[in-house]
């Protein structure tokens, strides 16, 4: 028996003014085994199991099936077993990680002969956007554009200094469906182009380490400001006290999880406590979590057994 292994990040898109094009992988991991089966059947365990473990309507295996059918390959029930340490539908890339985990099944099992652009673009097209499935699948800090055919552009590179983040995670989940509603359709050249030098600031502040240039670059006029009542917890915490450990704060992805830069020359765990007391203060909770940049995306194993 072969038991094909994947592990994917979790990530954390837009990273406040660059909407739509970059993220990071962070250090937060879904694992899946899967051995060819005479029924579906998922065994799930870790974070919120009872949506992982939900055979019927389940992302990974939906996608399993359609790329097998759209290549004409015939699909064979598979048992999963799932491990899962990131939240679901709270923007942290659930969706693109589980829209490329099917994807690697399909690939595995149908022996498709796909590279990792072809699996990136396949991913992007079905999230509608690349830049989850570009730091899901190739890890560290990525930025990506989708191109007319299909294919998807990625730039990735991995910062010099050690981030340390810390995520805020709140008890209610937001579609990204409704996340993007909320956005005008138009917007002022003024604040398409603060939004642009923000983000070639903010990636270059990643890239060198530049701790001072990033709090500084993070300002969003795009999405946030527009989000901000669907995720109370973005204006709360970028209300945190400057010089208390976190450089600032932005929405991951669209939300409505917060991810928070921290300032290394705080403890991590001293800052951690203190967003939680400011929590506290405004009549807020989040479940707070301390990570920091994943180097490695997607990571596929196999392991052979006898009968």
């Amino acid at each position: 028996m072969n038991e094909f292994h994947i592990s994917l990040p979790a990530t954390s898109a837009n990273l406040g003014p660059a909407f739509d094009t970059a993220a990071l992988a962070l250090d937060l991991s879904l694992r899946i085994s899967a051995t060819k089966a005479k029924q579906y059947s998922i065994l799930a365990s870790g974070r919120d199991p009872e949506i992982c473990g939900q055979v019927e309507n389940h992302l990974i295996l939906t996608t399993y099936r359609e790329v097998l059918e759209a290549e004409s390959k015939q699909s064979v029930p598979l048992a999963l077993k799932i491990k899962n340490k990131f939240p679901i539908g709270k923007g942290c890339g659930s969706s693109a990680a589980a829209r490329l985990a099917g994807i690697a099944l399909a690939v595995h099992f149908g022996k498709l002969r796909w590279n990792s652009s072809r699996i990136i673009g396949e991913a992007s097209g079905r999230e509608r956007h690349s830049d989850n499935a570009a730091a899901c699948w190739m890890g560290g800090v990525t930025v990506s554009r989708m191109s007319g055919d299909g294919e998807v552009q990625v730039a990735r590179f991995l910062p010099k200094a050690k981030w340390r983040l810390l995520l805020a995670i709140p008890d209610d989940r937001l579609s990204t469906e409704k996340a993007r509603e909320a956005l005008p359709r138009q917007y002022s050249r003024h604040d398409v182009v603060a939004n642009i030098q923000n983000s070639m600031l903010l990636l270059a502040a990643l890239f060198q380490g530049d701790r001072k240039l990033l709090a500084s670059s993070l300002e969003d006029r795009i999405h946030q400001p527009y989000r901000a009542e669907l995720c109370p917890l973005l204006p709360a915490l970028k209300d945190f006290p400057e010089g208390k450990g976190v450089l600032g704060a932005v929405l991951s992805g669209a939300g409505p999880s917060v991810l928070m830069f921290l300032d290394t020359g705080t403890p991590p765990e001293r800052t951690k406590a203190r967003v939680a007391d400011h929590l506290e203060k405004v009549g807020m909770k989040a479940e707070l979590v301390l990570t920091s940049i994943a180097k490695r995306g997607g990571e596929v194993s196999f392991l052979r057994r006898s009968r």
